[in-house]
């Protein structure tokens, strides 16, 4: 495996970029960074609803921290032999990535997973996904003039995901770098 290889993967809140991406770094024997996970650190409740609380606190949607995540993922794209799952990493890494992915998953397989991750409901589920996402996009269009999702755009893979398992998600991507 290339030792310089970087590998950037997003797609909106429930598409399974983390799973996908630490599955990846095992498989490929590389590091693992969540730009997101480090977010999270400051949760402690169910993951979607906390981490929509947390983006409507002043420190979750300061551009200081946001501004920090996203230079803490392009040091560590540049040592190489990485896999970074980010909401903006496809953005962000856009001329530091050998492969940009985008998990392209519908929102009824996205809350479908989100509510048995955190035992809650579908329908609450979906509605904290929709709330969280519309959010993540008017406040990062707000600080980086671009929406977010227009990062597939920009993926040299884009998967439809809720069909596949992350195994056979996880060796697309295999296939493609290698």
């Amino acid at each position: 495996m290339e030792k310089n290889l970087v590998i950037a993967i997003s797609g909106p809140p429930g598409a399974g970029s983390s799973t996908i991406s630490m599955l990846l770094a095992k498989k490929l024997k590389l590091r693992y960074l969540s730009p997101g996970k480090t977010y999270k650190s400051f949760l402690d409740e169910k993951e979607a609803k906390a981490a929509l609380d947390f983006w409507k606190t002043k420190f979750g949607s300061s551009k200081k921290l946001h501004h920090d995540l996203d230079n803490e993922q392009i040091k560590e794209a540049k040592k190489g032999s990485i896999v970074i799952c980010g909401k903006l990493s496809i953005h962000f890494l856009k001329n530091l990535s050998n492969c940009k992915v985008w998990l392209d998953v519908p929102l009824k397989i996205r809350a479908e997973r989100t509510a048995k991750r955190d035992n809650i409901p579908v329908k609450t589920a979906q509605r904290q996904i929709l709330e969280r996402q519309n959010l993540e996009r008017k406040k990062w269009k707000d600080m980086y003039s671009f929406d977010y999702f227009n990062q597939k755009k920009l993926a040299d893979i884009v998967l439809k995901g809720g069909k596949m398992k992350a195994e056979e998600t996880v060796q697309k991507i295999i296939d493609y770098v290698t």
